[in-house]
């Protein structure tokens, strides 16, 4: 019989579609008796398993969703899962059988709720395919879980968690730890389905809407669930909070948090307030067309309109016919600029995980309101103060978006926070006695966050990471306005906190940087964060001004270089130019990068004109220029801004520019107003009309500003069009060049001899003219003093004394010169070298500082140095390899600077314990002397003009490009492994109890056997720092206490006889026999899938954070959970989980039943016994047991019925 031929349209192959619809059949069907109850079949479970194998071993590893397609055109979740969950009441929670069935339902689910991801480096043909139908799926699914009235869908998946979720953590398995985390994730995936815009007319959103999952989630007792595990979080849960941060994201996201603790009165009246406003639009539109025709617009009208050129342009449309302005405007809005196609556009940059606003009824809005109230009462604290850790130590659970969520919610719970008070304060319902709502978000007030948010707003800034960016900055935002609450409240105690978190806020000088660089370089990110950075300014200036009028003494760190970099190659002949940059070794490049810590009076005027420049004030043009769509506050943000700027800073100049001049007209007269009924109108009718009459004036007065209107204007052109003059600068405290000092000890001559050269190389031979004849003035003054000394001791008939001659000045004898003796390091150390001093060494040097010759030199020590000079100048010195006379030369080293007496670095060493705890964010290592390492400095070289630009474009795509693939390996072991194994079942078969027991009971007594041989190598150290060593003569494959986990050596293994008891896998969920009775024999499955076999060699695999296997920070676990790594690490070495053929030692089987690996419990007490026995844990193989052919998929081990 020839094969039937394939379709041409069909996408998935007839042989996958065949298996799938095989074994969803063989799942059950409606009963036939007439009760339209559903019937499961004779082996639903093993066709559930088998269905799940399918998604993993052939979706997930080809990356292909054509299972996903076949369920999804079988309906698979709505014909069979739900009604299949539906034989598993409420009632009937202590049923098994039903509670394994209803497991293996949620596996399935999962990963056909799982959110999909459009990555272009990784989509095939397939997914174009298959993902628009998947969508839609994925939404029929959301309908139909919660929407299923037979039983309550969610709450059957919170019952299957319960079990789990009440035992300590200390007794959780990990098999109750993926059943935890898979529950939660099938929550996660629910609140998340959302229409895809381009199909939302195709889906009925009243039936998916926020509204309807709120009281789903309420009506199940979700939400009671998702509190009982943040106000536990971080003592009976570790691994579960960001899995339990983005379910709640997903349920309050584009929510306004205002509406939520308001009365019904109060929200009907707003909404009548909205629609009245939207009224008085439409009437202000028509009363701006009152003179537009009144016939119907069947009647076009087109005109030609003569332009000064002489050229005819053609205007459609009635209005036209009115008058020439509305022609003109005609034309205007006709015209259309064609921006330049750009890599990343505006539509690309918003946050597409947020979505519309969310649009609540009055039940769900109070439904939410209440739990966001009981939230904030019990689990804000404890939920974010570990998600803050996590985040903080980079944990594996963590991903990218992860950080952009948890900023998202805290600023979203702080204003919240800050309505209820509001709402409870209008209802006079606070009582004295009350804990105060400041500490219920105490968590995000704390030290520890003001570091995390300063990192994260430096590297999102740095990375260009702008959506993080915006979360980060509403974040601190409402941290500001939260804190300002504070100071307003009235009690003591909340005051003065306010006034510690400003201070330490305020601080630091790199926050105020960040703040002003971020509105400077807005370059079209997005309204979001267009909003998110005028709104973080408009904070921040405000209660920065309120708190620097408090604190009129404020001080503020600043970190600043200690010596300025100079150009490598300065112009040699450039007599006035510091030369501050000299050659020297690595010991100079450290100091050269060596940063002081200072505080300084912090000046908040001179701070507020940093949000002066061009580039912040067109941020806020960009922003007004959606007038017609902002609120009121948005409109005073921008308001208050323009105000500063024209009047409290006086730099109206930098509003004069045609574009923003036209926008201020536009907003009070022209045909798209404001709304005159808006709180705002009247400030910005009055701001418009004085920017509007200063320009004019400062027109007659500047006549340089009618070109200047049309341009941006940069700080010195704005200083002079205000002023009338240039800004003049004066340095007022210039220091003197860098003392230089010889690389080598040599003799005085050779160090004349050395910076002669180095004079004479640089062309500056008149400073040795200039020298020589400043010596021999004084020489001759010198010995006419000797001479006169001598005639007078003759006269008197005494012996010569010392010479009385006082101190000769050094005269300069042109301004350039005494420049130079200021400025050049080479000619102030000769005059060193020949014994010029200063007159007043004590004093600071200054330019006009006066040098001597002392008079403590004698007339012949002045002629021999003189001689020295002019025998170096016609003989200079040379050196070995070609190498210069200044080569010989280096900078100075400066001597250490005394300390205040109020030093911040002291005081962080002093309480270094206290303020950054040991493993904080700023924990450092030490070396071995207790210093702490030095920072390496970075060079950056330019090739050529633009170089560096395009390397920073590079470097950041190339950074990005490995985030990208590191979340996407994370993501993909979080779903490899989103499933509960059927080998973590417990069994309660007394048979197999007694057989487990007594074959541990065989194992302790070998291992104990094997220890005593091994001992006597152990304390020799042939085992050295951990490994794994082979006992040749019973084949025992042994590993010590010292290896490292993950970090085992190889070992010797003989044959197949023996197996060390860590080999028996809890990763080995595909057995036939998982959750049978050890008599009792299992029907083969109906089908399985295919997959092509290869033989690779095996790498070590590592646990993920869904995997069973996954330990929650715990030191002790179960035994279960601690031999994965081991089994997977035994063996030939290294393993990897894309393995296709890799065959694995089978254990012991109890009698009577066939060979499984993974079905293997123990108590606490056999548990503890067996950690300490785990280094000689071995067992051999029994006669009676048969080899089972394993092999490994995707990381997963399978029989090889498996692959028939």
């Amino acid at each position: 019989m020839e094969a039937a031929e394939v379709p041409s349209n069909d996408v998935v192959h007839p042989e996958v579609r065949a298996h799938i619809n095989s074994l969803v059949s063989a799942l059950g069907g409606l009963s036939i008796d007439g009760d339209e109850a559903y019937k499961l079949g004779d082996d639903a479970l093993e066709c559930l398993r088998d269905l799940k194998r399918w998604i993993r071993f052939y979706d997930e590893k080809t990356n292909r969703m054509d299972v996903a397609r076949c369920l999804a055109e079988a309906n698979i979740v709505g014909n069979d899962l739900l009604p299949i969950l539906a034989t598993w009441p409420p009632s009937a929670s202590d049923n098994t059988y039903k509670a394994r069935i209803a497991l293996a339902c949620f596996e399935i689910m999962v990963p056909l709720t799982w959110p999909i991801e459009k990555d272009r480096e990784t989509m095939t043909v397939n997914h174009h395919r298959h993902v628009p139908v998947l969508q839609l799926a994925q939404v029929r699914y959301k309908r139909d879980i919660i929407n299923f009235d037979a039983v309550p869908i969610l709450g059957a998946a919170v019952r299957i968690a319960l079990p789990s979720m009440a035992l300590p953590i200390g007794e959780r398995a990990a098999r109750d730890q993926g059943i935890i985390k898979l529950v939660l994730y099938f929550l996660r995936n629910i609140a998340m389905i959302t229409p895809p815009p381009s199909m939302r007319d195709e889906c009925d959103e009243s039936q998916i809407s926020r509204s309807t999952l709120t009281d789903a989630f309420t009506f199940q007792d979700v939400f009671l669930a998702l509190l009982t595990i943040a106000s536990n979080m971080g003592e009976d849960f570790k691994t579960e909070d960001v899995i339990l941060m983005e379910i709640i994201f997903h349920l309050v996201k584009r929510v306004d948090p205002g509406k939520l603790f308001v009365t019904e009165k109060q929200v009907n009246k707003a909404k009548t307030n909205e629609l009245v406003a939207a009224l008085s639009k439409e009437e202000a539109l028509k009363r701006h067309n009152k003179n537009a025709p009144t016939r119907h617009s069947r009647f076009g009208t087109m005109i030609w309109v003569k332009r000064e050129s002489g050229k005819l342009a053609t205007v459609t449309g009635q209005e036209a016919l009115l008058d020439q302005a509305t022609r003109e405007r005609k034309m205007d809005t006709s015209k259309t600029f064609r921006r330049p196609k750009r890599r990343l556009k505006n539509a690309e940059m918003e946050p597409k995980d947020l979505g519309p606003p969310a649009n609540l009824d009055e039940r769900a809005r109070q439904q939410l309101g209440s739990f966001v109230s009981e939230f904030l009462d019990s689990g804000f604290n404890p939920l974010f103060s570990h998600l803050r850790k996590s985040i903080d130590r980079e944990e594996a659970q963590v991903m990218d978006y992860h950080q952009r969520q948890f900023f998202y919610l805290v600023a979203w719970f702080l204003e919240a926070e800050r309505m209820r008070g509001k709402a409870r304060a209008e209802q006079k319902k606070a009582g004295e006695d009350e804990v105060r709502s400041f500490n219920l978000v105490a968590e995000v007030l704390s030290q520890d966050m003001f570091i995390l948010l300063n990192r994260y707003l430096d590297r999102a800034y740095t990375d260009h990471n702008w959506l993080l960016l915006s979360a980060v900055m509403r974040c601190l935002t409402q941290i500001l306005l939260t804190v300002q609450e504070m100071s307003d409240s009235g009690n003591e105690e909340d005051e003065e906190i306010a006034d510690n978190i400003l201070s330490r806020l305020f601080y630091e000088e790199t926050t105020h940087d960040a703040v002003a660089n971020i509105v400077r370089t807005y370059a079209d990110q997005g309204f979001e964060y267009l909003d998110a950075c005028t709104e973080l300014t408009h904070t921040y200036l405000r209660i920065l001004e309120a708190y620097s009028k408090q604190n009129v003494d404020l001080q503020v760190r600043s970190k600043k270089r200690a010596r300025r970099k100079k150009k490598a190659k300065a112009a040699a002949d450039n007599e006035n130019q510091v030369q501050d940059d000299v050659d020297g070794d690595s010991a100079d490049d450290e100091r050269n990068a060596e940063k002081t810590i200072q505080e300084r009076k912090f000046d908040f005027k001179r701070f507020t004109h940093r949000f002066v420049p061009q580039g912040v004030v067109d941020t806020f043009v960009t922003f007004t220029k959606y007038y017609q769509e902002l609120n009121d506050d948005q409109l005073k943000r921008a308001h208050r801004y323009f105000y500063r700027v024209a009047f409290k800073q006086e730099m109206s100049v930098m509003l004069f520019r045609l574009d923003i001049i036209h926008l201020f007209y536009n907003m009070i007269k022209g045909p798209e107003p404001l709304d005159k009924s808006s709180a705002v109108y009247r400030d910005w009718e009055e701001l418009a009309k004085q920017i509007i009459k200063k320009c004019v004036r400062k027109l007659e007065e500047r006549p340089a500003l009618f070109t200047e209107l049309l341009f941006s204007k940069t700080n010195s052109t704005a200083h002079y069009l205000e002023f009338g003059h240039e800004k003049q600068t004066v340095s007022t405290n210039p220091r003197p060049a860098a003392e230089l000092e010889f690389k080598r000890e040599t003799s005085r001559d050779q160090q004349i001899a050395i910076v002669v050269g180095a004079l004479l190389d640089k062309g500056q031979g008149d400073h040795l003219a200039w020298i020589k004849k400043q010596l021999s003035e004084a020489e001759s003054e010198r010995r006419a003093w000797e001479n006169m000394d001598k005639a007078t001791a003759t006269a008197e008939g005494e012996s010569p004394t010392r010479p009385s001659a006082s101190h000769t000045t050094v005269i300069p004898d042109t301004d350039a010169r005494r420049t130079a003796m200021f400025k050049n390091p080479h000619l102030r150390l000769l005059m060193s070298l020949v014994g010029m001093q200063r007159l007043a060494p004590m004093l600071d040097e200054t330019r006009d500082s006066i040098w001597i010759v002392p008079g403590s030199l004698s007339s012949d020590d002045l002629k021999d140095t003189t001689e020295l000079i002019n025998r170096a100048e016609f003989s200079p010195p040379t050196f070995d390899d070609g190498a210069l006379a200044e080569d010989q030369l280096r900078r100075k080293s400066a001597a250490p600077k005394k300390r205040a007496a109020y030093d911040d670095d002291d005081s962080l060493d002093e309480d270094d314990g206290v303020l950054f705890p040991a493993g904080g964010p700023t924990a450092r290592k030490a070396t071995e002397d207790g210093e702490r390492p030095k920072k390496r400095i970075r060079r950056r070289r330019k090739d050529a003009e633009g170089a560096e630009e395009g390397g920073v474009d590079e470097l950041l795509e190339e950074k990005a490009r490995a985030r990208r693939e590191k979340e996407l390996e994370k993501r993909r072991k979080i779903k490899s492994d989103v499933y509960v194994h059927a080998s973590d079942d417990e069994s309660d078969d007394e048979e197999y109890n007694r057989w487990f027991f007594a074959r541990e009971q065989a194992i302790r007594e070998k291992n104990r056997a094997s220890a005593m041989g091994m001992e006597r190598g152990l304390l020799a150290g042939v085992l050295g720092d951990g490994g794994v060593e082979s006992d040749e003569d019973t084949g025992a494959v042994t590993r010590t206490k010292e290896s490292q986990p993950g970090k085992e050596k190889k070992g010797k293994k003989r044959g197949s006889d023996v197996v060390s008891s860590s080999e028996v896998s809890e990763e080995d969920d595909d057995e036939d026999e998982s959750d049978v009775p050890p008599k009792r024999k299992k029907n083969k499955r109906a089908s399985s899938p295919p997959a092509k076999q290869g033989k690779n060699k095996k790498k070590k695999r590592k646990s993920v954070a869904i995997s069973i296997s996954e330990d929650d920070e715990d030191e002790e676990m179960s035994s279960a959970a601690s031999v994965t790594a081991d089994a997977d690490g035994d063996g030939d070495g290294d393993g990897n989980e894309d393995t296709n053929d890799t065959s694995i030692s089978p254990v012991a089987t109890p009698p009577g039943t066939k060979d499984t690996q993974g079905d293997v419990e123990m108590d606490d007490a056999e548990e503890e016994q067996e950690d300490e026995d785990e280094d000689d844990d071995v067992v051999k193989q029994p006669p009676h047991s048969r080899m089972a052919n394993r092999r490994a998929r995707a990381g997963f081990v399978m029989d090889s019925s498996d692959e028939e």
